[in-house]
């Protein structure tokens, strides 16, 4: 059987591991990030609800006849069947169904939904066994990818202890932590390198919980980062997301030690409050607290923040504000808050008043001029706040400026276009 894999624009992880496990079937299998196929059928993974919403992935989808989709707008089968003439989609981890699924179709699957005489079919899902998997099929271009600086990220467990409501993980993957062995990231790192991939990011959430058992497991994680530092060199390896925490001395240690020496904070607020709000199980104080650690052991700290969740005051926004002048990060990331389905931000968005969230409140503060909803402009002000708070500042040149509010303004709009999605589907979400 020919089988094509698309990933639109982006190669998703997940992407190469079914091909990988589809060529070891005797598939004859292809991937590609553009949205072509010749294939008998074609597995689409998706990682974004913009994409659902994207014509030209639309009209892709409704010329094929085997169309299978998979990836996390899977949490929401509904929506995704209601949006894109699938024959199925994945709701749930794929390596161990993917085979069958292709072969036999959808029908009886786990983890698996489709369409029976208008009605949506659902099947449970079963968590996979063991993570380890053949060789991922790696495309030829992979190596021109750039993803955060990264060709790629690749996972090494699955899973997060946290319960953050803005975040799809423990709900996709539960919070029960599993981990690949060593050996099988080691050997898929190698086979990388040899096929031109240079640049390598540790994902799967928060990468100190690679190994977790009862705590942090920190020889598993130190020995897996030394090993591949020794493949790809330190400078080529990054692995940037953790929470506060769940890092120590020894683990920010083996980030200087043997990766690019930065991580990625998801700070999200300044407020307690708002941290409260969003379950981060963290404080503000702990937030610094890990941001100094890292500082003094040689790492730089990346932070990520959320505005215009709902509930968000003013003056919690001001909090974040002050946050990035005491914490003087080396970089910072600002989203507005984005309510991604199966997540409690998403129904939470849905049960709020329209008037009640910033994403459509009209700003009347400094930036009326520019014609921003509430959250824009939060997010716009923030992304200047972090130029001037680094601890070498950068200047807001025209060209930056015009960019922070371009970006502000696209968050804003693709959120609206979003939230009318989710109004379509509510009683799914």
């Amino acid at each position: 059987m020919t089988i094509d894999i698309v990933s639109p624009g982006t190669y998703t992880y997940g992407s190469l591991v079914l091909g990988g496990v589809l060529r070891d079937k005797g598939h004859d299998v292809k991937i590609t990030s553009k949205l072509q196929s010749q294939g008998d059928v074609v597995l689409l993974s998706l990682f974004s609800t913009m994409q659902l919403l994207d014509p030209k992935i639309r009209e892709f989808v409704a010329a094929k006849e085997n169309v299978y989709v998979g990836g996390p707008v899977g949490l929401c089968p509904e929506m995704v069947l209601g949006e894109l003439d699938a024959r199925a989609v994945v709701t749930g981890e794929g390596e161990e169904i993917v085979a069958d699924l292709v072969e036999k179709g959808p029908e009886g699957l786990p983890g698996t939904a489709y369409r029976d005489d208008g009605m949506v079919v659902k099947s449970p899902c079963l968590p996979i066994s063991s993570l380890d998997h053949p060789l991922p099929l790696i495309p030829d271009d992979l190596c021109q990818q750039n993803v955060r600086g990264a060709n790629v990220y690749i996972e090494t467990h699955r899973g997060c202890l946290g319960g953050c409501t803005f975040c799809q993980v423990p709900r996709l993957f539960g919070r029960s932590i599993r981990s690949r062995s060593i050996d099988n990231i080691v050997e898929e790192v190698r086979q990388m390198k040899r096929q031109g991939v240079s640049r390598v990011a540790v994902s799967g959430g928060t990468g100190s919980l690679f190994g977790y058992g009862k705590q942090i497991n920190r020889e598993a994680f130190v020995e897996m980062l030394r090993a591949l530092s020794g493949i790809l060199g330190k400078r080529n390896l990054s692995v940037p997301d953790m929470r506060v925490d769940l890092v120590d001395e020894a683990v920010l240690e083996a980030v200087r030690d043997y990766t690019i020496g930065w991580v990625f904070f998801g700070l999200e607020s300044g407020s307690n409050a708002m941290l409260k709000a969003m379950k981060k199980g963290v404080t503000r104080e702990d937030n610094l607290r890990a941001v100094e650690l890292a500082r003094r052991v040689g790492v730089k700290v990346g932070g990520s923040f959320i505005v215009g969740y709902p509930g968000e005051s003013r003056e919690d926004y001001m909090e974040s504000m002050s946050f990035l002048e005491q914490a003087m990060l080396d970089d910072v990331f600002v989203s507005i808050a984005e309510p991604i389905p199966g997540t409690p931000l998403a129904r939470l968005a849905l049960d709020a008043p329209e008037e009640e969230l910033a994403l459509y409140q009209e700003h009347d503060g400094d930036y009326r001029a520019l014609r921003l909803s509430e959250a824009e402009a939060r997010c716009f002000e923030m992304m200047l706040q972090g130029e001037g708070c680094k601890p070498v500042p950068r200047a807001i040149t025209n060209d930056l400026y015009n960019t922070y509010l371009g970006e502000a303004k696209g968050q804003g709009k693709d959120l609206k276009r979003v939230m009318q999605l989710l109004q379509k589907y509510r009683e799914y979400i």
